[in-house]
């Protein structure tokens, strides 16, 4: 088992992703391990999802922000 919780979160960009990777290694648990895998909007596309035996479709991908 990698790991016991997963926790996903999408930004905009790599300079957003960069500021939540700072506050997390700002804050840091005394105990565990967090890591940190930064995925494109393709790749993500690409996750296969097995719940039983079934497969599901991939995850819709987020609506992008956008910037006037």
């Amino acid at each position: 088992m990698a790991q016991f919780s997963v926790y996903l979160r999408f930004t905009p960009g790599k300079e957003s992703a960069e500021r939540y990777i700072a506050r997390i290694r700002d804050n840091l648990p005394t105990a565990g391990k967090v890591h940190i895998v930064g995925i494109t909007d393709k790749q993500y596309e690409n996750a296969r999802i097995f719940a039983g035996e079934s497969q599901q479709g991939s995850p819709k991908t987020p609506d992008q922000y956008v910037l006037f």
